[in-house]
């Protein structure tokens, strides 16, 4: 498969969208979703002989990708909230999923108001599968700072959705 065009163009066409989605996802603009789609891409290929089968070709590209995206929301200057002043996180608030039962457009657009480090931690956290320590070594953070960035970023999605909910009836 090294060197060759048509299997390199195979991989592509399966995962250009997946791929360009979950960098879309983190860094909420599409220019630079489709520069680390490319770079991922180059990577990839020109390292696919450390590419080991003990997992997927799709995962071992998703964490290139998501390395790659993070890596530019660190060039913007991503700010976490800080943790210092709390003393305890609860794992999980009192948070009614019921309560969401909107488009998944519409969640989609308030996910994209959010500011980055929220949407960054809720993207990993609900989207891609992450716990919380993975999200933690990812994005060189506290298990604590991912759970309340986490948590921050729901309240605040669940009020961007609820103000859109207000002005839409």
């Amino acid at each position: 498969m090294q060197g060759s065009r048509a299997a390199q163009f195979e991989l592509y066409k399966l995962y250009a969208k997946a791929m360009y989605n979950v960098a879309l996802r983190i860094l909420n603009y599409e220019e630079e979703a489709e520069d680390v789609l490319q770079e991922a891409f180059l990577d990839a290929f020109t390292r696919i002989v450390d590419f080991r089968q003990e997992t997927t070709f799709g995962l071992w590209l998703k964490q290139i990708v998501i390395n790659k995206s993070i890596n530019y929301l660190r060039k913007r200057k991503m700010e976490f909230v800080s943790t210092d002043e709390i003393s305890e996180v609860p794992d999980e608030d009192s948070f009614d999923d019921g309560e969401m039962r909107l488009q998944a457009e519409e969640i989609r657009q308030a996910i994209t108001q959010l500011p980055d480090g929220y949407r960054v931690v809720l993207s990993l956290y609900l989207l891609e599968g992450y716990d919380h320590e993975e999200i933690a070594h990812i994005l060189k953070i506290s298990e604590n700072t991912s759970r309340t960035q986490y948590m921050r970023a729901k309240k605040k999605l669940k009020s961007i959705l609820e103000t859109k909910g207000m002005r839409d009836e």
